[in-house]
């Protein structure tokens, strides 16, 4: 007889067609899957449903009750003092964000459909000073809020972006955006606005190429979706597949919603951090803390431990950050808040542990940027008194 193959063998017993589930490893299903015999030698494929996102779903849920309460209901829920405060932190913090958080899946499902060799032809070598100082610039001149760039650099990794590149970008972008460097500027004036700007690139140039080395060292694992691009020229490619490109609305359409399905990941924790900024921003008025923000160590330790609890988007962050330089005059804790949302923030950790697949990339990121941030901070405060 033939096997299912096609390739002449003896015949045996059991037979794959078996009636029994069998396992087939290496034959016509090409991996091994459990099956049950109905005619055919791989018979019917037995999937496993997945399960449902409960992380997801509750704090939409808990969010969209927020939301909804606020906006509909802000009489009637304001005889409830902490759950109104609560609601209205909950629609302030959505309000603030879904612009960038929607761009930002936009840009998700915008680089689903572009080729890895793109990506790793644009950004350069992965494991080069230019193609770290190409992700950085990139991080920078993108204008997007730090939710929306957390998406973004995650599709980068998955695009075949080297982890120090990742880095970089991620590091050197959240609040640069042209937007909010326009309004810091109005807020603190354009030489403060500048210095921390520069000094942001430096630690996301620094950052990205010491993940290289640990990279390159076998301290940390390797990005397992990067590729080697030989000979391949991008803005003639581009234009080839541009013009062999069909738009449509369905095409549109499917664009979209493969940026929110591949963004569900992070979204979940995004939500989750609307809800704890919630509760912080209820129970723990902003003012009562701003006052300890000295340009001292105590007020630069007290600035990075409310940083990295409070989960604010870098709209939310900026102001604050513009007070401690201006009412606190700690414009080294100004930046630290800035930076420490990127340092230390559970959203970013837990992102990069969900797209890595590693804990000890995740936890290198405020181990490797903390100390720079720290330093820099240092010689600010002490650079304004």
């Amino acid at each position: 007889m033939s096997s299912c193959c096609g390739t002449p063998e003896p015949e045996k017993k059991p037979s794959c067609c078996d009636t029994k589930p069998v396992k087939i490893q290496s034959t016509c299903c090409s991996e091994e899957v459990e099956v049950e015999a109905s005619g055919g030698c791989c018979g019917t494929v037995t999937s496993k449903r997945s399960k449902p996102d409960y992380l997801l779903w509750t704090t939409l849920v808990l969010v969209v009750i927020g939301y909804s309460a606020d906006l509909i209901a802000h009489d009637f829920i304001s005889g409830y003092a902490s759950f109104s405060a609560m609601a209205e932190a909950i629609r302030h913090f959505m309000d603030t964000m879904w612009i960038g958080l929607a761009i930002g899946i936009f840009f998700v499902g915008v680089l689903g459909r572009v080729p890895r060799e793109f990506v790793t032809s644009l950004l350069g070598r992965g494991d080069s000073f230019v193609g770290i100082l190409r992700a950085t610039l990139a991080g920078v001149l993108l204008d997007l809020c730090s939710h929306g760039i957390l998406l973004v650099a995650m599709r980068l990794y998955q695009r075949g972006a080297s982890l120090g590149q990742v880095m970089a970008f991620l590091i050197a972008s959240p609040w640069n955006s042209l937007s909010l460097t326009i309004i810091l500027i109005t807020l603190i004036g354009w030489k403060w606005t500048l210095l921390f700007i520069a000094c942001s690139m430096v630690i996301g140039i620094v950052s990205g190429l010491i993940f290289n080395l640990l990279e390159k060292r076998g301290s940390l694992p390797p990005n397992p979706n990067s590729i080697e691009v030989v000979d391949f020229e991008p803005w003639k490619e581009a234009k080839s597949r541009l013009k062999a490109t069909q738009f449509s609305l369905q095409w549109l359409t499917g664009m979209i919603w493969e940026g929110i399905s591949d963004s569900k990941m992070i979204v979940r924790w995004l939500l989750l951090g609307v809800i704890l900024a919630a509760v912080i921003r209820t129970f723990v008025p902003i003012d009562s803390f701003q006052t300890y923000f000295g340009a001292t160590l105590a007020g630069l330790g007290m600035t990075l431990v409310v940083a990295t609890i409070l989960e604010i988007c870098s709209e939310g962050s900026t102001p604050i950050a513009a007070d401690l330089v201006t009412r606190a005059h700690a414009p080294g804790n100004g930046f630290a808040f800035l930076m420490t949302g990127v340092s230390t923030d559970y959203t970013e950790i837990m992102s990069l542990r969900e797209t890595t697949k590693s804990w000890k990339v995740a936890l290198f990121l405020p181990l490797i940027t903390l100390p720079q941030v720290i330093l820099l901070s240092l010689i600010m405060n002490l650079a304004s008194v």
